[in-house]
């Protein structure tokens, strides 16, 4: 039975190469898969899902117009797809996560999201709350702060190198200015004080 499938994440936990490899597997098997990721998205290059520690795919990618209900089905219309994967999921509204379970329900195939969970504010992303309510599964991919518990939560650090507070929610290609932390730790980095 097809499901629709939320891993989520902070930064830099690994959740594209857990994408990447589930579809190796798939097409090892001898199975299709469908690739999306965001087109607002292009460290990799356009059209292209890739991880950090060197591997990537070409993808089909969507903006805030793509209605994926649509896509999927175009792409199911050309041949059997076995699962379709999408990466950063974050950036999906709520209306697509709405399509993607339409695709789920309606043509029966199997679909997992990737994404971020919440922002550098601590702030759920439209698509990520909107997974959070309406997947079928939903997966933690885990990493870890410097003190070694889980890292939940991620600050950006300004030129200066402090915890910003404020800014655009979406900053692309600023990898090495997030750091993933526990709540405690980015609490003392947002609040700027040492916590007994």
């Amino acid at each position: 039975m097809a499901k629709l499938y939320f891993h989520y994440s902070t930064m830099n936990a690994g959740k594209s190469t857990l994408l990447l490899q589930a579809a190796h597997n798939y097409r090892e098997r001898g199975m299709e898969t469908y690739l999306l990721t965001a087109q607002l998205d292009d460290r990799a290059g356009a059209g292209r899902i890739a991880s950090r520690i060197g591997i990537g795919e070409p993808a089909d990618t969507f903006d805030a117009s793509t209605d994926l209900f649509e896509r999927v089905r175009a792409r199911m219309d050309r041949g059997p797809v076995a699962c379709v994967f999408l990466d950063e999921a974050q950036f999906l509204s709520r209306a697509q996560v709405w399509q993607l379970a339409r695709a789920v329900d309606d043509l029966g195939v199997p679909v997992m999201c990737y994404g971020l969970r919440v922002d550098f504010r601590g702030e759920l992303f439209p698509g990520s709350a909107a997974l959070l309510a309406l997947a079928d599964e939903m997966r933690e991919v885990r990493t870890i702060c410097h003190c070694g518990k889980k890292a939940t939560m991620v600050v950006r650090r300004g030129p200066d190198g402090r915890a910003m507070r404020d800014g655009a929610q979406v900053q692309i290609g600023g990898n090495k200015t997030y750091v993933s932390l526990c709540r405690r730790h980015w609490r003392e980095e947002i609040e700027g004080l040492r916590l007994p």
